[in-house]
């Protein structure tokens, strides 16, 4: 383990637990908390440092979760505050930090302040927690512009009464006004409150959208929907200047505990603002999603390396290295489609897997070999490292999951002829057992139960977690392998220092960090058709098999000199 100082999330490899598709407890068909404090064994045993809770809030489950009602308990059909604690203790007993998910942007439309702003009506005092104002048209009954939601759609709801509320998501997901300031206290108030419970750190959802200017000009004069990452301080949605003022203030907060808590911040934002997220005066750590959007290439990996080390530079902090999420297509399959950039969403992997298969389909060998390289790449970097729960399996995206099953808003948003399913394909819930009569693959332990909240496939038996158990050359075995290795070589080392290595040819890239042994570790990846030759040394660890002292194509290694 890497937890040793106040610092340890600097360079922590930290595990997403989706917890309605981890484990469920019992019975009903979701994911719970006692769900993971009964898998801790499992979670010691892959070698993390922390754990990473997606929401778990009261929600009607709009989106996942994402849509809170409330920020200040556990939803009863996850469990109680009482598991929650149990859960903590569990994991500070296994030496396992915990982070928990903050969704700032907007709150449920089920919320209490959503329903009171409701019941007040146009010009009141409640209303001015959230972001509305007047429809255009005689009766306020067009929108106040032209904006487009994320999830596809308007991005204003109207009301009944002339007034119309801002969603830049889900239109049950209802923007917060951050002027106001029962907002930031009642914030403050919840990164307290489960900073009192054990919490040792927080995600931070949307974090580059808390602050908006809505006032500097007519909203109708705004004939373009504002881009994500975009260097543009004039843009009145994301990214704005004054969302920092937000952090720093939460850094205070954060500084009251000993040792004080931090927060990665998702934020989609262009490569020269990140490190404002991550600098030791707001949030410490911010997502480099350069290295999740990369081309299964050197030049493009390598880019997205030094993007996020010139950023982790500038904040005086480090970086993160994440390659899936609850948001993202699996990266074994993104890489399984060699003629698709890997820079893809989930609209292009169903594009391609499920169009009446006169397109490609995804090859899994190729998907796992270069899933095996990325990880070795990943894991000797300096800086901290974010696994999706799901990948230590070496799970595929479940990309024909049947439309009446989807949950995900942007699937309820697009028409089915654009092929956009949404988030699901990433989110089904594990597989814990291959031999399972009530055919949920241990998900649910109870004999009688629930069927699972999305179907799983049949071909999860072949990646189900006792299977890979018993398997010596298995994903789950690498994975265990291999972070156990980064831990007492690598973090160990305390350094995040990282020097360029020379390659002669070749589609490659290769790195040097110092050892905890005072030795120098090379990472080697081979991207490329060409052998290249491993550099002179000892070999630690590669994904596959070098030939006559060669890396094959879409191979890494580890080797020491």
């Amino acid at each position: 383990m890497t937890c040793i100082d106040n610092d340890w999330w600097k360079q922590a490899v930290v595990y997403q637990v989706y917890p309605r598709s981890f484990r469920d407890s019992n019975g009903d068909g979701l994911g719970d908390i006692r769900g993971v404090t009964e898998r801790m064994d499992y979670l010691h045993a892959l070698g993390i440092d922390a754990i990473w809770l997606s929401p778990f809030y009261p929600s009607p489950l709009i989106d996942g979760g994402y849509d809170v009602a409330d920020y200040r308990n556990v939803d009863p059909r996850l469990g109680t505050l009482d598991d929650f604690d149990e859960m903590v203790a569990a994991a500070h007993a296994a030496h396992i930090k915990v982070i928990v998910d903050i969704v700032p942007n907007h709150t449920s439309t089920e919320h209490t302040w959503f329903k009171a702003a409701l019941a007040a009506g146009p010009g009141s005092p409640e209303r001015e927690r959230y972001i509305f104002r007047p429809g255009r048209g005689d009766a306020g009954e067009l929108p106040p512009n032209g904006w487009k939601s994320t999830f596809g759609g308007g991005a204003w709801e109207a009301v009944g009464d002339g007034d119309w509320y801002l969603h830049l998501f889900a239109k049950e997901q209802a923007d917060l006004n951050w002027k106001h300031p029962d907002v930031q206290k009642d914030f403050k108030h919840t990164l307290r409150f489960w900073s009192d419970r054990g919490v040792d750190g927080f995600r931070v959802d949307v974090a580059h959208a808390l602050a908006k200017d809505l006032e500097s000009r007519p909203l109708d004069a705004w004939t373009d929907d504002p881009e994500q990452g975009v260097v543009d301080g004039d843009n009145p949605l994301w990214d704005r200047p004054e969302v920092h003022d937000i952090y720093r203030a939460w850094r205070q907060v954060f500084n009251e505990y000993e040792p004080p808590r931090f927060a990665v911040a998702e934020a989609w934002v262009h490569p020269d603002h990140q490190w404002m997220y991550a600098s030791p005066d707001e949030l410490g750590l911010v997502f480099n999603f350069e290295f999740s959007k990369a081309n299964w290439t050197a030049d493009s990996f390598r880019l997205a390396i030094e993007e996020g080390l010139d950023a982790a530079e500038r904040s005086g902090s480090t970086t993160t290295w994440v390659l899936s999420n609850h948001d993202l297509p699996r990266h074994p399959t993104r890489f399984a489609l060699p003629q698709v950039p890997s820079r893809v969403h989930h609209q292009l992997v169903n594009d391609w897997l499920l169009r009446d298969g006169t397109t490609y389909v995804e090859d899994r060998a190729l998907g796992a070999r270069r899933a095996r390289a990325a990880l070795l790449m990943e894991l000797a970097l300096p800086g901290s490292v974010y696994l999706y729960q799901g990948e230590e399996l070496g799970l595929f995206e479940v990309a024909d999951l049947p439309w009446d099953a989807l949950e995900d808003p942007q699937a309820r948003m697009t028409a089915h002829g654009d092929a956009l399913k949404g988030r699901d394909g990433c989110r089904v819930p594990l597989p814990w057992r291959a031999a399972d009569p009530t055919g949920a693959f241990g998900f649910s332990l109870p004999a009688e139960h629930a069927a699972p909240h999305l179907p799983q496939p049949a071909w999860f038996a072949d990646f189900a977690a006792d299977v890979e158990e018993a398997d010596t050359h298995s994903m789950l075995t690498y994975y265990r392998h291999a972070l156990a290795l980064r831990a007492r070589l690598i973090a160990a080392s305390g350094s995040a220092e990282l020097t360029w290595a020379p390659m002669n040819g070749g589609d490659a890239i290769a790195y040097e960090r110092p050892l905890a042994d005072g030795r120098t570790l090379t990472c080697i990846t081979n991207f490329g058709i060409a052998p290249v030759e491993a550099p002179q040394g000892e070999l630690i660890m590669a994904s596959a098999s070098l030939e006559q002292g060669a890396l094959p194509q879409d191979t890494a290694a580890w080797i020491a000199r």
